[in-house]
């Protein structure tokens, strides 16, 4: 009996030792990301209120660079985290945030600073709810990637076709589209990190959980920009 006790005491005292640890690595995934989303805001600030940026930046061939210098960030991030060091994942993610910030600067001319305002707050609220019930929910959504990442590929397509096309249904579509599929990614990457941390947190690899952490707050960071630049298409107040 005993060593039944002690067994179940030693096993307890590792449970909660894990929560723990799961709550430290969740903090530092929504701490990386909140610094990322400071960046990236204060750079579309600082690139949008300044006409001579704005006219050099998104003017001619430079602006499909612009447009397209994050999401060649994002695959580059991919395929070289396994190389990096968590400094220098964290490091990379930063200057992606920041290049992410002068990609979304058109934002400041094209709409009201109070409609970015109410629709930062309502994404915000949002994404909060959608990030809580992916933590908490019993249920298992780990099938809802593949149809979900299926959509992302969808609507890069699309918004690369209608940046020639320029029509406002399409883009309209691509609008209500994008914010439910990056709603449901919000909840699927939150559960998603979670369990990647569950699966690993008897290894103790600090390097692994400060990488794991940095490309956790990307995929969050990811989902949270584009629910905000969708619905600010939708419900934002033009100049």
């Amino acid at each position: 009996m005993a060593e039944f006790d002690t067994i179940r005491t030693s096993a307890g005292a590792r449970t909660a030792q894990i929560d723990q640890g799961l709550r430290t690595h969740m903090n530092k995934v929504y701490g990386t990301m909140s610094v990322g989303m400071i960046i990236t805001f204060l750079a579309a600030w600082a690139v949008g209120n300044n006409a001579t940026m704005m006219n050099t930046l998104f003017t001619g061939f430079t602006r499909y660079i612009v447009m397209f210098a994050p999401l060649i960030m994002v695959f580059a991030f991919s395929a070289m985290i396994n190389k990096l060091s968590a400094a220098a994942a964290q490091l990379f993610f930063y200057t992606f945030a920041a290049v992410m910030g002068v990609s979304i600067s058109y934002i400041f001319v094209v709409f009201t600073d109070f409609s970015i305002a109410q629709v930062f707050l309502i994404t915000a609220i949002s994404f909060a709810g959608l990030s809580l019930w992916g933590y908490t929910t019993k249920k298992d959504i780990s099938g809802w990637g593949s149809f979900l990442i299926m959509g992302v590929i969808g609507l890069i397509v699309a918004s690369i076709v209608n940046i020639f096309i320029g029509s406002p249904a399409i883009m309209f579509a691509i609008s209500v589209l994008g914010v439910l599929i990056f709603a449901g990614l919000t909840a699927y990457d939150t559960q998603d990190i979670k369990n990647e941390y569950l699966a690993h947190a008897h290894h103790g690899d600090s390097e692994w959980l400060g990488k794991s952490a940095i490309m956790g707050a990307l995929r969050l960071y990811l989902d949270f920009i584009n629910m905000f630049i969708m619905l600010l298409s939708l419900m934002g107040g033009r100049e």
